[in-house]
């Protein structure tokens, strides 16, 4: 019998790429959005997969509407990818930040428990919660020195994760994600925000690229890849958690540099440094060792940073 999968958050980036992969796996793909009646989907439309999908409406902070789609669903396998996804925002909205990702998971966690199903879940955590390892990059045993309400709630859903596995014996575990970035990432992220603008500006556009501290650096991979390693998380044995990342880090001004030259210009004529863009408190520097991961999910990245600003390039709709 095919497996049946429950994906909350759905409409995402990571959500949408991760159904086409289930579904192509033979899975029936459930997801879940606050309000599915009004939801759009544009990311599973734009991948030509919504009708393939079964979308519910779920509240991950309210209990009661967690149990129920759970025991409607009665799924094999969760991929808890809900909640406020932008660093930059939780610093606005730290409540809601803190809310969405911490209560959101403990839910989850709970009604596992209480449907004492068979069911095997995955929780997006996030290399924010490292904060700033010294360039050092950081592995399952890195400590946690989380600089953002976004990683702060990131760092409290994994540790949610973690009592739940010892104490109560689920299967759940954490796929720790570095920056994984495609087409499908709304503006508001600055890999995209750089991408659409050097394309507009290259099609006759006179904007100027307004960006924050060019000087920070990330390890940034490609979103198709990095749900394939969510899935195999949940094929193991046990359940553990797993750092995934390229390995590989680059500034935010050689991303920017790639991007511009992709449409055969120079940066330097287009973009403007903006103190207002500046974060409260920064990472500097991001990076991840993937060696884990390799080793026992049999996962590495064939995409880095350059391949991932081509693909976007390639696809960008400005």
């Amino acid at each position: 019998m095919a497996k049946t999968a429950l994906i909350c958050g759905i409409s995402g980036q990571d959500g949408s790429y991760l159904s086409r992969l289930l579904l192509g796996k033979g899975y029936q793909v459930h997801g879940t959005a606050r309000d599915a009646q009004m939801s759009s989907f544009g990311n599973l439309r734009q991948l030509g997969i919504k009708e393939q999908v079964i979308c519910h409406s779920m509240a991950l902070n309210d209990f009661r509407s967690v149990l129920q789609v759970l025991a409607k669903v009665r799924p094999d396998e969760i991929y808890n990818l809900a909640g406020q996804s932008s660093v930059g925002l939780s610093f606005d909205q730290p409540v809601e930040t803190l809310e969405s990702i911490s209560v959101g998971t403990l839910n989850l966690l709970e009604a596992m428990r209480f449907i004492d199903l068979p069911v095997k879940l995955y929780s997006a955590g996030s290399s924010e919660c490292f904060g700033n390892t010294g360039g050092e990059p950081a592995d399952e045993q890195t400590p946690f020195r989380p600089r953002s309400p976004y990683a702060v709630a990131k760092a409290t859903a994994f540790w949610e994760v973690a009592n739940y596995r010892e104490a109560y014996g689920l299967f759940a575990c954490t796929g720790i994600l570095f920056n994984h970035e495609s087409p499908l990432r709304p503006e508001r992220f600055v890999t995209q925000k750089i991408i659409k603008s050097a394309c507009r500006i290259a099609a006759g556009g006179k904007e100027k690229l307004h960006l924050g501290n060019i000087t920070v650096a990330r390890d940034w991979g490609w979103a198709p890849e990095y749900v394939e390693a969510m899935w195999l998380m949940l094929q193991q044995e046990k359940p553990d958690d797993f750092v995934i990342a390229t390995g590989e880090t680059n500034t935010l001004e050689a991303f920017v540099t790639e991007a511009f030259g992709c449409v055969g210009l120079d940066w330097r004529d287009h973009v403007i440094s903006d103190p207002s863009l500046l974060r409260p408190s920064e990472i500097m520097i991001s990076r991840g060792n993937p060696c884990k991961a390799s080793a026992v999910l049999n996962w590495r990245a064939h995409y880095h940073m350059r391949d991932v600003v081509r693909e976007m390039s390639k696809t960008s709709k400005y």
